[in-house]
């Protein structure tokens, strides 16, 4: 056997049903086309299959890549894949002592729950179906007696096998033969006769469909990787996790992935804008050669359908829930949220918990680096990755690194009051650029470096529209499946959609509603608030006192002034799809956002456009601490929260403004609404990144030598 060079070993070793041929057929393609694309790695077929029948795929699958070597007959046989001939000297090896298939047949004829494959190719081996109950000790046994040894997987397949053959051992006999080293081999598998194979020492991957038994008995190793994705999906993963395939030009990092694992399957968000779906339409276009790289959390892997999301390359890393529950619902939610919200007195010192923030983070610094490529990209979002910048940059100096904030960000007085401020400052001065919805929070990010002396990463404005056709098209369509309104109804709906956090103030809506049937009681029966307010994941604590504030307020507000016929209040704590959620946008006559701080706000900007894409009256309630208000300005009804006077006012104004007002109001906000749309947003914040890379190469060493 020709000898591969050491040092530019990369050694694929798979398995092929359920590995290599399983998953999505894009999935298989984009595996197939990188193996094209990367010469370089030398690809093994590890299978149960017989020669004839992998030479049949090869043949008949446009899908299959090439292989260099074929471990075949579950570890018996060894083909020189391009020649198609057998290696018989680790043949040799391998069926040492085989008494031949004829005698084995003969000798297991005692035991007629075995069913011999007639009809399937195969070598130095005899393989039988056989039910799970029927494999007994006298069975194991028989074999045994014969000096054989014997493989079970997928509940049914039963090979009698020499004593020295096992796709482990065959791999073992054929890395020596190559001078492989241990770590330059990648083993994949999904059934229990793939064990011996992920035992040996190398990088491994367990396919998420994997058969529980080989998940269980895997090695428990750092090398050893349990994917939440099956079959191709999970091959490519692994080729990426060690940086064998071409390096992304722009990486993401976010720590949520842009689909979530809901009964049973990966679902992507069902709303055309957020930053989940506004990322993954901006990414898919293939000219950007993104990667997404995000946290799953969950010991076991989901047995997902491998899938990328609008074909977005997904890179995961796996947290545990103990790591992500002390990581976000801790750190992030009781730490950093009260201070991005303008709430320093919310703001918990948790030692115990800081150390979580650290380790994720600095896993992200170390995955986002195993993507990318030299001199390439790097896109972080949201405080929950403030500590990336240093790590990474300590570890890839030769990245461009940006940080889109998608919250407010604090005065510098506010974000002191963070336990590890000087920690996270350090960090955040390793950023090349830093971008923001407003101005004002720009301006906050500038003042706490100069307040810091230290040198201030160049700064963008770029504030985040929605995809206004999306939402126009939509409302468009589920206006002609509404039912018409009922002519002579003076009532009126008031319309709010968050989700449940006190920097939404909703427990200041309830109150300030109350105030005002307090003090106009001719609106008893005639106005509706509605609140569709979805709760956190589970196990986020910070929130339940806002809950259950909410929830009492609204019990009151309902006892005190509910007829048999109308409750001013209709409360909707969970997730709606976002066509019911443009059904109730229309039906609104007052959208209300109170926001205490809040990003560029999109529930917003999609209350305007399914009303003017419909020529529907309404009137938006804006909080002036809201990003949107910066840019709509006075054309909205803008209110304080924290001021229930203010409030009420501003709600009766919008209640009586006549209709011909309303319409004209709408029309004003659309032509106000000129921010830029999802896709444009994301090209502008990359090329923004690019362009504050090589200035700052040389400004970061004058600043620090200056201080």
């Amino acid at each position: 056997m020709e000898r591969q060079a050491v040092s530019a070993a990369r050694v694929l070793v798979t398995d092929l049903d359920g590995t290599l041929l399983g998953g999505e057929p894009q999935e298989r393609r984009r595996l197939r086309d990188a193996l094209a694309r990367h010469p370089r790695i030398t690809l093994v077929f590890a299978t149960g299959r017989g020669l004839p029948s992998v030479q049949a795929l090869l043949r008949d699958d446009p899908l299959i890549p090439v292989p260099r070597w074929i471990i075949a007959d579950v570890g018996a046989s060894v083909i020189d894949a391009p020649r198609m001939l057998h290696v018989h000297g680790l043949e040799e090896q391998l069926r040492e002592g085989w008494p031949g298939a004829e005698l084995v047949r003969a000798r297991l004829k005692a035991f007629p729950q075995l069913v011999y494959q007639h009809g399937v190719a195969q070598e130095g081996r005899c393989s039988f179906h056989l039910d799970p109950a029927d494999l007994t000790g006298a069975l194991r046994f028989a074999v045994k007696a014969l000096g054989c040894s014997w493989s079970y997987s997928s509940g049914q397949f039963f090979d009698v096998l020499p004593a020295g053959a096992s796709k482990g051992n065959a791999l073992e006999l054929l890395r020596r033969g190559m001078g492989w080293p241990r770590q330059a081999v990648l083993a994949v598998g999904d059934s229990l006769n793939d064990l011996s194979m992920l035992s040996q020492g190398t990088h491994a991957v367990v396919v998420a469909n994997a058969e529980t038994a080989l998940a269980a008995a895997a090695p428990v190793r750092e090398e050893v990787h349990h994917s939440v994705w099956e079959g191709a999906a999970a091959v490519l993963e692994g080729m990426e996790r060690l940086g064998w395939l071409a390096s992304r030009s722009v990486t993401v990092g976010y720590h949520r992935p842009p689909v979530r694992w809901i009964d049973g399957g990966w679902r992507s968000p069902c709303s055309p804008n957020g930053i989940l779906p506004t990322l993954q339409s901006a990414l898919a276009d293939q000219r950007l050669n993104a990667v997404w790289a995000a946290a799953h959390t969950g010991e076991r892997a989901p047995t997902a359908t491998a899938a990328t999301a609008a074909g977005v390359p997904l890179s995961l890393l796996p947290l545990s829930p103990e790591r992500w529950a002390g990581y976000f619902h801790r750190v992030c939610k009781e730490t950093l949220w009260p201070a991005l919200m303008s709430q320093p007195d919310l703001i918990r010192d948790l030692p115990h918990h800081w150390p979580d923030y650290e380790r994720v983070n600095l896993a992200f610094a170390h995955h986002i680096a195993s993507l990318a490529a030299q001199g390439g990209t790097v896109w972080l979002h949201d405080y929950n990755l403030w500590l990336v910048a240093a790590a990474l940059k300590a570890q890839r100096p030769d990245l461009a690194i940006g940080l889109f904030h998608h919250t407010p960000f604090p005065r510098p007085e506010v974000f002191r009051r963070i336990p590890a401020a000087e920690q996270l400052i350090e960090s955040l001065a390793h950023l090349d650029w830093a971008g923001f919805h407003t101005a004002d929070s720009a301006d906050n990010f500038r003042r706490l470096f100069a307040s810091a002396s230290r040198f201030v990463p160049r700064l963008g404005v770029h504030p985040l529209g929605i995809d206004r056709r999306a939402v126009a098209d939509m409302a468009r369509a589920r206006l002609r499946h509404r039912r018409q309104d009922s002519g002579g109804d003076d009532s009126q709906l008031v319309l709010s959609v968050e989700r449940l956090d006190y920097a939404k103030a909703p427990v200041h809506k309830i109150h300030a509603l109350d105030a005002l049937l307090t003090q106009t009681p001719a609106l008893r029966g005639k106005v509706s608030y509605r609140l569709i307010c979805p709760p956190p994941e589970p196990g986020i604590e910070a929130y339940d006192t806002t809950r259950e504030e909410l929830e009492r307020a609204i019990s009151r507000i309902n006892r005190r002034w509910a007829t048999p016929a109308w409750e001013p209040v209709d409360y909707i704590p969970h997730n709606l799809e976002f066509p019911e959620v443009v059904d109730h946008y229309l039906a609104a006559d007052v959208f209300w956002v109170t926001s205490l701080a809040d990003g560029m706000n999109l529930t917003a900007q999609e209350y305007i456009t399914t009303h003017h894409a419909t020529d529907r009256p309404g009137t938006l309630v804006l909080s002036q601490y809201a990003g949107v208000a910066q840019h709509i300005g006075s054309a909205a009804l803008l209110t304080d929260p924290l001021s229930t006077q203010d409030l009420v006012a501003t709600l009766r104004a919008a209640l009586t403004m006549p209709v011909h007002e309303r319409t004209t109001h709408i029309n004003q906000l659309q032509d106000l609404l000129d921010i830029p749309a999802p896709d444009l947003w994301a090209r502008a914040c990359i090329t923004a990144i690019d362009h504050a890379r090589a200035p700052l190469q040389t400004g970061r060493f004058l600043a620090h030598a200056t201080t």
